[in-house]
């Protein structure tokens, strides 16, 4: 395969891209400051109705800097970066009377009423018509490790994860990636990965299923950990999209060594992908 020149027009028009396509740092403090506003309120509201917020980490693509700049998918306008705001509540006998999903939408509700919410599986999303950003507010309950949280799913599925490990998963390959030569971060791949996404949806009109962005950032991590990234992007992409296809088409098994000796896979699925 060639080796692309740091150089090359491509190399050059790839490394122009990757910086419009992240989001303007205009919009991260935007988002800062209106995400601090949302805890504030709803934490108001949530210890006034009696429950316990023991930490209200920043999850999703935009603490760990893989988000997109606001753009079209069509016709239609996409934020670009998930904002989650995860809110870690003490479990006792305040949290038995209802859902945490339906209380933090009252919540929402009363803090924000005039703004769209909708309830998903796990996440209550907020809609501001004038910053036109979104936020997931994503209730969990605490676990005796603070670095552990339970998540509740409305169809009552309890998933146990770590939104600090989630971080440090992707922190940790984008420190490594930047003490390697050239221009290439970890991170920025995975901000080309999600662009090539939209377009790939786009082309496809509603014909093939959206693949979730945590997804993503696992088969680039398994890249990144196989290859590393070379100096410049097309050779990095290159090499990355070869051996993610690879790995696709047998169905090889995806776990990482950051959380586990020795992963427990589950044989019953066509193919198992762990964090």
């Amino acid at each position: 395969m060639e080796n692309y020149s740091n150089k090359s027009i491509i190399h050059i028009r790839i490394k122009n891209f990757v910086k419009w396509i992240a989001p303007e740092k205009e919009k991260r403090d935007e988002i800062k400051r209106q995400s601090d506003e949302i805890r504030t309120k709803i934490k108001a509201k949530a210890e006034e109705d009696g429950l316990t917020i023991t930490s209200m980490p920043y999850s999703g693509s935009f603490p760990k800097k893989t988000g997109l700049r606001r753009h079209y998918l069509g016709e239609q306008e996409i934020d670009g970066q998930d904002i989650d705001i995860p809110f870690v509540v003490k479990k006792d006998k305040e949290t038995e009377f209802e859902p945490l999903i339906k209380r933090f939408e009252g919540y929402a509700k009363a803090s924000y009423p005039s703004t769209e919410r909708i309830p998903t599986k796990s996440s209550v999303k907020m809609s501001f018509v004038g910053t036109k950003l979104s936020y997931d507010i994503v209730p969990m309950f605490a676990t005796d490790d603070p670095e552990k949280q339970i998540l509740i799913r409305e169809n009552g599925d309890i998933i146990t994860t770590s939104i600090q490990k989630h971080k440090d998963f992707i922190r940790s390959r984008v420190k490594d990636s930047n003490e390697e030569d050239g221009i290439v971060l970890f991170n920025d791949c995975i901000r080309i990965l999600k662009w090539w996404r939209e377009v790939k949806m786009q082309d496809a009109n509603g014909s093939i299923k959206e693949i979730p962005s945590f997804l993503l950032d696992l088969l680039a991590a398994k890249a990144y950990d196989k290859l590393g990234v070379d100096t410049t992007y097309p050779q990095t992409l290159a090499n990355w999209f070869n051996y993610i296809a690879s790995i696709i088409k047998v169905r090889e098994s995806v776990w990482f060594s950051d959380f586990y000796k020795t992963p427990n896979l589950d044989s019953t699925k066509l193919w198992n992908v762990m964090d």
